[in-house]
């Protein structure tokens, strides 16, 4: 008799457990992170008797979380990835709105502000005309001005997000640490902290959609988390705390992670950081802003610079030299990085008159490292090109893409500093007068052809290459394809016609002038080429800053394409960008799908579950009333 209360009771335990079990899940349905839970049964062992073994029961083994380890740290890899990747894409959205396109955006105001020069070549002495030029001056410069303060207040943005972001990764650290002590703790008494471990797993997740991790577990129960490969920020109980830093070389336009731990700080390489939102933050901070910018600066100094060269050949209303047109923002000096020890310093300038690097200027940064006998390294940081420079090198000057980097000092073996060129230029991008007589559209040279001239002999073109100019040359024909020189006396030259005739004997010709001739001389034409002797009447110099719109200047594509250049340069990572997030999302959400499938709670199989130990609970309970009838029974014949 007591061997079926025993199994009855047994049972009502078992079942009341289950139905409490099925119960908690289906409360928690909508809990984060809740792993659903079972009751782990085992019969307990039968009793030997002369006609064998007669079951005595079911015990309760524990309550188990069903999990699947391999499942949740993919899908919390995966998340990381997805939540980098679509970190990125949002802000390169925001990135793409500042370079707009249509007749408001940047590209606008540079083609209208050249275009404005053809009213001032077919009427250099009319001053509305000289007006609009330096209007449409001004509004370009100011989209440039504007287009930089936006990148900054990105920038500003950026940081803000990830020092809030790093913040919560600190929290997230020490939440850790404390679940690991209490379920060290907990494991003393032989069962899983189900909800403890839950609670961790969660936690470890959502510090995945910050940064990417990787864990170990001890054999106390808690869990070690590494990021960037193996720099431990949880470990046992304690956790690291991650930092916010201007990096190696202290530029303020470049964040680095550090972690620290025992008073050491580490800085962590982006690289490895692999994903989660402040990845993304900091590839798109580092790396897609700078870019950005490199391209804006690049183009405001390039433009600006190209445009004061010109200027500068040019005579204005009252006869004298143009004067620069733009101002630009002065290249900061190298930032040396934190481990130097000699006193090197590099400041840079745009590679001026006589040969300009306006046309050669790539929109990057530059590392300079000094190495061992005096040789020295630049690396070209947007493609990583290695210009290397053997010892002894040069200790003043070193002339890269249209760049002067200029070195003074002594620069200690291993010396290394980050050169920017581009980073202030077109925020401080402005109009430099505001007269219009100022405007420099009158050449500084002319040139006649003979009166007496039979050919068909026509000036195409002619432009100053320096100003003043040199003193006149009569250029005389002595056939239809040779012609000599006043200042030369009976050397004869070889003419082809449509072919620049250079005031320069000797390329490359950076002085004087260069004329371009068609038609067909006879013997005795002469061509006079010397200072403009009435400059009020001429455009030449306006004709030549039109001309500046063909010019190649952004890797290769004339200037008036190098806001299309931009502009294509950003939506292509913007497509790259989205494409990437798309296919992690998609990635992250079928292996979520995969866990939860596992560990999630299905409400119609736990409903099916509530009926199931229902029965077996009333059954049980059946049970022990069928022995307490059977005692009953039992009492009552033993009483008569």
């Amino acid at each position: 008799m007591s061997g079926i209360l025993n199994i009855g009771t047994r049972a009502l335990l078992a079942n009341q457990a289950a139905l409490q079990t099925a119960g908690n899940n289906i409360a928690n349905v909508n809990t984060p992170g809740y792993s659903r839970q079972e009751v782990l049964l085992q019969n307990v062992k039968g009793q030997f008797s002369g006609s064998g073994y007669y079951g005595a029961g079911v015990d309760i083994v524990t309550v188990q979380r069903v999990h699947n380890e391999f499942l949740t740290r993919q899908a919390a890899l995966a998340s990381a990835v997805a939540a980098s990747d679509t970190t990125r894409f949002e802000q390169l959205r925001q990135l793409e709105d500042v370079f707009k396109g249509g007749p408001n955006g940047l590209g606008a105001a540079v083609s209208d502000f050249f275009n404005a020069f053809s009213d001032v070549a077919s009427s250099p002495a009319d001053q509305t005309s000289r007006a609009v030029v330096l209007a449409r001056a001004d509004e370009a410069a100011s989209s440039f001005r504007a287009g930089a303060s936006q990148l900054q207040e990105l920038q500003r943005g950026v940081v803000l997000q990830l020092r809030d972001s790093v913040a919560a990764i600190n929290n997230l650290a020490r939440g850790i640490a404390e679940v690991n002590q209490e379920i060290a703790r907990a494991k003393g008494v032989g069962h899983d902290p189900n909800d403890l471990l839950d609670h961790r797993e969660q936690l470890i997740r959502d510090l995945n959609q910050y940064v990417q991790t990787s864990q170990i577990e001890a054999d106390d129960g808690t869990v070690g988390i590494f990021l960037a490969g193996s720099q431990p920020l949880v470990l046992g109980q304690t956790a690291s705390a991650l930092q916010l830093t201007d990096g190696d070389f202290s530029d303020p336009a470049t964040q680095k992670l550090q972690i620290q731990r025992g008073g050491v700080s580490v800085t962590l390489d982006e690289a490895t950081l692999g994903g989660g939102s402040v990845s993304g933050l900091l590839r798109y901070h580092n790396t897609d802003l700078v870019d950005a910018s490199n391209l804006l600066g690049r183009m405001a100094l390039a433009i600006g610079t190209k445009v004061n060269e010109q200027q500068a050949l040019g005579l204005d209303l009252n006869g004298a030299i143009g004067a620069p047109l733009f101002n630009l923002g002065s290249i900061p000096a190298g930032y040396g990085a934190s481990t130097n020890t000699g006193t090197a310093s590099v400041t840079t300038n745009v590679s001026v008159l006589p040969i300009s690097g306006a046309t050669a200027l790539v929109a990057s940064n530059y590392e300079v490292r000094f190495n061992a006998g005096g040789a020295i390294d630049v690396v070209r940081l947007s493609d990583g090109q290695l210009t290397s420079i053997p010892g002894p090198g040069p200790t003043t000057l070193i002339q890269i893409d249209g760049l002067d980097l200029n070195l003074a000092g002594v620069a200690a073996v291993g010396d290394r500093f980050l050169v920017t060129p581009y980073a202030a230029v077109a925020d401080s991008f402005t109009t430099a007068f505001s007269s219009p007589r100022a405007l420099a559209v009158a050449s500084p040279v002319a040139a006649g052809l003979g009166a007496a001239n039979t050919g068909t002999l026509v000036v195409e073109r002619l432009a100053a290459k320096s100003n003043p100019p040199p003193a006149a040359v009569t250029i005389t024909f002595t056939g239809p394809g040779t012609f000599t020189r006043s200042d030369t006396g009976a050397t004869v030259y070889a003419y082809t016609p449509s072919q620049p005739i250079e005031y320069d004997l000797v390329p490359p010709a950076t002085t004087g002038w260069a004329v371009t001739l068609k038609g067909t001389p006879q013997v005795g034409d002469t061509l006079s080429i010397g200072p403009n002797p009435y400059p009020l009447l001429s455009g030449g110099n306006a004709e030549a800053m039109l001309a500046l719109r063909d010019v190649p200047m952004f890797d290769g594509a004339p200037l008036t394409d190098g806001y299309a250049s931009l502009m294509s340069q950003v939506g292509i990572r913007v497509q790259g960008a989205q494409f990437a997030a798309e296919v992690s999302t998609s990635i992250a959400d079928n292996i979520e799908r995969d866990r939860t499938a596992v560990a999630g709670v299905n409400l119609d199989e736990e409903a099916a579950k509530l009926l199931q130990f229902q029965q077996s609970y009333q059954a049980a309970a059946k049970m022990m009333q069928v022995a307490q009838n059977m005692f009953d029974t039992l009492m009552q014949g033993l009483g008569r």
